[in-house]
């Protein structure tokens, strides 16, 4: 858990041992066996509390998203569910209140700059008490809504009781609420979906605070996770890459095997992160990347140049599908065809550090998409057991 194409692959299709996994939207999908409701619950592992339940709200996120329930599409979900809560819409996280204050204290000189942070910091520790002060409230919080719920308190009482007129030009400039600035709590509910990809899908309209809300919920935490699974193209060969995608971002998977793919022309030493751009807060910054830098070095050798503005914006799609339509991902691809005489490769492991507040210590991409994928193979052979379809 963390504190932090081709039409006919539309909404998420993989390749599995059992054959095409697919969505929605293909001839596969459509003659692929769907699970009702009971089915989706014996898939669930028996140690979880209300399996029917959790399986109806599953049925229904697949069903309000068009996704396919057929055995393979249904093990996607539940791999990730189960590895990030077990099952537990509002998980407990041992340690959590300690690891938040640590987290936000590196979160307040920068967002609020350093008188700001030092009042923030005194009020934490005195008020509402000397007795009860919050930090010693935070130090007793077991689960994440218990202390996403106590922040917003501390965050009302702070603007509410110094009425600091620089919190409101803070707000006025970012477009953001304070506690949204620094909220330790990023990735929530049973999927750790993170905050800002719930923002950008929310199902309704309605305030962050609600979002917040929305995510601590069965249905919600199901219904953000399955979403930011399973709603995107990706010409994947193996699910495994799709469970690297959902702990170090959309296609990382993808553009690790570009970023493989630069180093094989240029002999470059590059990060094979999977982020040809570099990002802050979830935005592209204009500083180049060793990514963009190691490009625009090796595509003005290509046979056809690309310059370095054409590079920038075909980039700047590097989350899309749409970026295997660029000049720059087929020079690339193009390139690396002619030298090595074979077809790269669409994807390979992001080589990412995994690390937070909730984590007792790093880990990498890898690990996590290991053991979804054993949890994946798990679903798998019960669905064999209980003699549920898999084709």
């Amino acid at each position: 858990m963390r504190f932090t194409a081709k039409k006919s692959l539309i909404c998420g299709a993989l390749f599995t041992s059992a054959g095409l996994l697919s969505a929605c939207g293909d001839t596969k999908a459509d003659t692929t066996p769907t699970l009702d409701n009971a089915q989706i619950a014996k898939l669930i592992p028996s140690r979880v509390k209300q399996r029917q339940s959790w399986a109806d709200d599953i049925a229904k996120v697949f069903d309000e998203l068009k996704l396919h329930k057929d055995v393979q599409n249904i093990c996607t979900a539940i791999a990730v569910i189960d590895q990030e809560s077990n099952f537990a819409a509002d998980p407990q996280v041992a340690g959590l209140g300690r690891a938040s204050l640590a987290a936000i204290d590196e979160k307040l000189a920068e967002k609020f700059g350093d008188n700001l942070a030092k009042i923030f910091r005194t009020m934490l520790e005195t008020r509402p008490s000397t007795d009860n002060s919050f930090i010693k409230q935070i130090q007793k919080v077991k689960t994440e809504r218990e202390l996403d719920l106590l922040f917003q308190e501390i965050f009302d009482y702070f603007t509410s009781t110094y009425k600091v007129a620089g919190l409101a030009q803070i707000a006025k400039l970012t477009g953001e609420g304070i506690d949204e600035r620094i909220n330790p709590i990023t990735t929530l509910g049973s999927m750790q979906v993170h905050i800002d990809y719930a923002r950008s899908h929310r199902r309704q309209n309605m305030s962050d605070r609600a979002l917040r809300e929305d995510l601590y919920s069965q249905y919600g935490g199901l219904y953000y996770g399955i979403h930011r699974l399973m709603k995107y193209e990706a010409k994947y060969d193996n699910p495994l890459y799709r469970f690297a995608d959902y702990n170090s971002g959309v296609y990382s998977s993808r553009n690790a095997a570009f970023q493989q793919r630069i180093i094989t022309l240029g002999g470059t030493k590059i990060s094979i992160d999977g982020d040809l751009l570099l990002y802050k807060d979830g935005r592209a910054l204009g500083k180049k990347s060793e990514t963009e830098t190691a490009l625009i070095r090796l595509l003005a050798t290509a046979p056809t140049p690309v310059d370095s503005k054409q590079i920038r914006s075909d980039l700047r799609k590097e989350k899309t599908a749409r970026f295997e339509e660029t000049i720059t991902y087929r020079t690339v691809s193009e390139m690396f065809k002619q030298k090595t005489g074979r077809e790269a490769s669409y994807a390979i492991m992001p080589k990412v550090v995994i690390s937070g507040p909730k984590l007792s210590r790093d880990y990498d991409t890898n690990w996590f998409a290991t053991r979804v994928n054993n949890r994946y193979e798990t679903c798998l052979s019960t669905a064999k057991k209980a003699k549920l379809p898999l084709k």
